[in-house]
């Protein structure tokens, strides 16, 4: 399980990074033009709100330092494709729906895998447990 959730997260990661990080180095008029009836700044808001959710899928864990920040960023993603998702169907009647899922159901696998059987612990602490 610790596997998939780490292919998972990888994977969504570098998505992320690839999608959120064009929103950010967009002129303002190509994401205009890319997402007509959307407002830029939302735009610009959302790029940053996924550039920084790819790394917190796999800084945290990988560094086993507050690891806690993994499933958060993870749910952050969600809430995220959520909106999306609200913002799909009003502007444009759903059209980007099966990206937005294709992204945001994974987002949740990786929320319940990082609090439940593949946690990740933070550095020290099984040696704490093994001596106590």
């Amino acid at each position: 399980m610790k596997i998939t959730v780490w292919i998972v997260s990888v994977i969504l990661a570098l998505a992320f990074l690839l999608i959120g990080g064009m929103k950010v180095a967009a002129a303002p008029a190509d994401l205009e033009a890319m997402s007509p009836g959307v407002p830029v700044v939302l735009l610009k808001i959302a790029g940053w709100a996924e550039v920084l959710g790819a790394l917190g899928l796999v800084l945290p864990a990988a560094t086993r330092i507050l690891p806690v920040l993994t499933p958060v960023a993870a749910l952050g993603l969600v809430v995220t494709m959520v909106g999306a998702a609200v913002t799909d169907i009003i502007v444009l009647g759903g059209a980007g729906l099966p990206m937005i899922i294709a992204l945001g159901v994974p987002a949740a696998f990786v929320v319940w895998g990082r609090l439940g059987p593949a946690r990740v612990l933070p550095r020290g602490s099984a040696r704490v447990s093994a001596e106590a």
